[in-house]
């Protein structure tokens, strides 16, 4: 039987965002909850807490250039 070759993830693949997302709004929920123990309460916070995280690593995502520098030359001109 023929292995199955995997093609190489990206660091930078829409289920890597929305896997960090999910989490820190599951770890943000688990606090709230802690706290509050109103599941509407924890609901509202782990919503704006994956949005915003989204938002966010999508954003600095966005500011990486794809492009490898050269020894050479500065990266900031």
């Amino acid at each position: 039987m023929a292995k199955k070759t995997r093609k190489p993830v990206e660091a930078r693949s829409a289920r890597n965002f929305i896997t960090l997302s999910f989490v820190s709004a599951i770890f943000v929920g688990v606090i709230i909850w802690g706290n509050s123990r109103d599941l509407q309460r924890v609901a509202i916070w782990s919503g704006l807490t994956f949005i915003v995280v989204l938002v966010t690593i999508a954003t600095l995502a966005l500011a990486v250039k794809d492009e490898p520098a050269d020894e050479g030359k500065p990266r900031l001109k």
